[in-house]
């Protein structure tokens, strides 16, 4: 059963979630850089045949790329860890599952914003995003202290 967390809770983790989320974008605007990397060596190596292949590049390029998504992978779960849902890195989007009205559904935050002001169902997204208003504080209140 996935954590859910108060609006409170969730509120609380956000520095934390924001310093990890900022490292996960990071990681993976680094692994993109070594896939990109990788990706045009081999393209290179076709253009010219596989002739006189740097077997010592083409290795070190394909470490330094599961490196990074080792690190990649390795933020991610750090932030699952906390109970988070990693939505998409990027935009810097994170769910905290909760209930409202006796349903699961998402607190949603967005790297840059300054606190969790939405709430989306589990199937809408973010498109899908509604501000939290009173009756989701009242209502939100009730449904976790059951």
């Amino acid at each position: 059963m996935p954590k859910r967390f108060t609006l409170a809770e969730a509120q609380s983790l956000i520095p934390e979630v924001e310093r990890m989320l900022r490292d996960a974008v990071r990681q993976k605007s680094d692994f993109d850089e070594a896939e990109r990397a990788l990706q045009s060596f081999i393209e290179r190596l076709m253009l010219m045949g596989g002739v006189l292949v740097d077997r010592s590049q083409a290795l070190q390029m394909r470490a330094s790329r599961d490196e990074a998504a080792a690190r990649l992978r390795s933020s991610i779960e750090q932030l699952r860890e906390l109970g988070c849902v990693v939505k998409d890195l990027d935009i810097g989007l994170v769910d905290f599952p909760t209930l409202f009205r006796g349903q699961e559904v998402y607190l949603c935050w967005k790297l840059g914003e300054q606190s969790i002001e939405f709430w989306h169902g589990v199937d809408e997204g973010f498109r899908g995003r509604k501000p939290i208003d009173q009756e989701f504080r009242n209502q939100h209140r009730g449904d976790l202290a059951q």
